[in-house]
């Protein structure tokens, strides 16, 4: 998300004459979710724009587009709209749907599936705010939880030496072996808490686990995470980046474990009976009955309510900074989302500085095949496991949908898996321009589910989806990017702020705050909107 500001009393100049009519043009996508093999995070699309203009053809006052009706475009408005003094909200999408990554489909039985995200962390003040905006939409009674003693909350598996293994649990947990790791994860947390911090500046995540917590965890656990999180390389993803509270730990508390002690329950969090529910059954995510699509298509139906123009189907648009200081829009040719680096042929040749910065944060691809199994059981019951990259180079992870939501499996019910496909195998795929075919995707996820679960009949229903650069990658040196950019804003004091998935959190609640925080800083009112 970008968000461009005219606050001075500027004009807003456009080559498209719609423009003047109050129709500004829009980049299609943006600031989305989708899901990711843990819905530990999930995978999110590039960010919507947003910029403060006083734009000819709507009242006196300030009027602020919105550019990209996905999540955190979506959240951004909500809070814009529901300030005290509401500015005139603008959102322009540019495909024929909100929600973006976020999608839900019913299967001729019923049956929900995810195309992306399919829970939703309700943990830290995020989580918390998140679930307060659901109570605001009054969703309550769809909302379909995972509470702390069911099997998806406490079970997650690792898929290593052709077998499944459950990681450990609980206190206890830690002093018995556990397979994979060849010795109780005690010795790995004694380690960490005997290593020094470290010196430099920025470590990748493989690094920074292998020298806290011993090569076991970085190779097994830490290895499957990025790619469950990031669909990513653990070797060359960065710790301070991807995992900040990790990092900010270590270099606190010189110990990642007392850090994460010591600095647990400290962030103030909004209250609602809903969050008060979440915090008193322990619940580890949630979804909402007919899908999270419900989500955005609430707030869409909220937007509207309080007059909030939304604007579908418009085409990407150029800018470029006039001497007097305004932005102006033109029209380019249509692009598919507006990532960092298709922002950064969008910006005018005075900031190139930016623009070279936001050209290098790329994003990978991930294939997600929703399976269905009549009669069918799994070998166990949990959320899912994850799968290292020595293991199987193919297969990021697999999803127990039924077992953590059994109301979503349709009438009759049927067994529901999601499994998620990338990492290096994708990514020599596209390099190569090999065809990647639909049958391609369900041929690799039948033989992961066949071989890994057991599940060896063919499936009553069969969904595939490649998202193209769906997840950001935060590589090693990302936050020097965000620095670089920050720094040149402000210097050039440009009517710009970038927020979003591509930036500091790839969750959708971090894509909902990027939202709420980018609505705060337009509105120049604190963080507690």
């Amino acid at each position: 998300m970008a968000a461009l500001s005219n606050l001075a009393p500027n004009r807003l100049t456009s080559s498209s004459p719609a423009f003047y009519k109050g129709c500004p043009t829009a980049s299609e996508g943006g600031g989305v979710a989708a899901g990711s093999v843990f819905s530990l995070v999930n995978v999110i699309p590039p960010p919507p724009l947003i910029f403060l203009v006083p734009l000819v053809g709507f009242p006196m006052g300030r009027t602020v587009v919105v550019l990209g009706g996905g999540i955190s475009g979506l959240a951004a408005s909500y809070h814009l709209s529901r300030a005290p003094c509401p500015p005139k909200v603008v959102l322009v999408e540019g495909s024929e749907r909100l929600g973006g990554w976020i999608r839900s489909i019913r299967g001729p039985d019923g049956a929900v599936f995810e195309l992306g995200p399919r829970g939703i962390r309700p943990a830290g003040a995020l989580g918390a705010r998140t679930l307060l905006m659901v109570s605001e939409l009054g969703l309550d009674s769809e909302v379909l939880p995972v509470r702390g003693d069911h099997p998806a909350s406490k079970n997650r598996f690792l898929y290593v030496d052709g077998a499944l293994h459950p990681l450990p649990s609980g206190f206890r947990g830690l002093f018995c072996r556990s397979p994979p790791f060849s010795k109780p994860l005690f010795w790995a947390g004694l380690r960490e808490l005997t290593t020094p911090r470290g010196k430099d500046p920025d470590e990748s995540v493989h690094s920074f686990a292998q020298r806290r917590l011993g090569p076991e965890v970085a190779s097994l656990a830490m290895d499957s995470l990025c790619r469950g999180v990031f669909a990513g390389n653990s070797r060359e993803l960065s710790i301070r980046s991807c995992f900040p509270s990790l990092f900010q730990a270590e270099q606190t508390h010189r110990s990642v474990l007392l850090g994460l002690l010591m600095g647990a329950g400290r962030s103030p969090q909004p209250d609602s009976a809903l969050i008060r529910q979440a915090r008193a059954e322990r619940w580890s995510q949630w979804s909402l009955r007919g899908g999270l699509e419900t989500l955005p298509q609430a707030l869409n139906a909220h937007l509207t309510s309080r007059g909030v123009s939304v604007l579908r189907g418009q085409p990407v648009s150029g800018l470029s900074l006039q001497a007097e200081g305004c932005w102006k829009v033109g029209e380019l040719p249509r692009a598919s989302a507006c990532s960092p680096p298709v922002l950064s042929k969008l910006l005018p040749p005075e900031a190139a500085p930016l623009a070279h910065a936001l050209s290098t944060i790329n994003a990978v691809s991930v294939a997600v095949v929703n399976l269905q199994y009549r009669g069918a059981r799994l070998p166990v019951q949990g959320f899912g496991h994850l799968v290292p990259s020595s293991e199987d180079p193919v297969i990021l992870g697999i999803v127990y949908d039924s077992v953590a939501f059994p109301e979503q499996d349709g009438s009759p019910s049927g067994l529901r898996v999601t499994v998620m496909l990338g990492g290096s195998w994708l990514q020599t795929l596209e390099a190569r321009s090999c065809v990647l075919s639909q049958e391609l995707f369900q041929q690799e996820a039948e033989k992961a589910v066949a071989t890994q679960l057991g599940l060896k009949e063919p499936p009553s229903h069969c969904l595939v989806h490649l998202h193209k650069n769906c997840i950001p990658q935060y590589t090693l040196g990302h936050w020097q990017k965000l620095q670089s950019a920050t720094q040149y804003l402000a210097a050039q004091k440009l009517p710009l702020t970038l927020a979003g998935a591509s930036y500091e959190g790839v969750a959708v609640n971090d894509c909902i705050e990027s939202g709420r925080q980018a609505a705060a800083q337009v509105l120049g009112t604190e963080s507690n909107i």
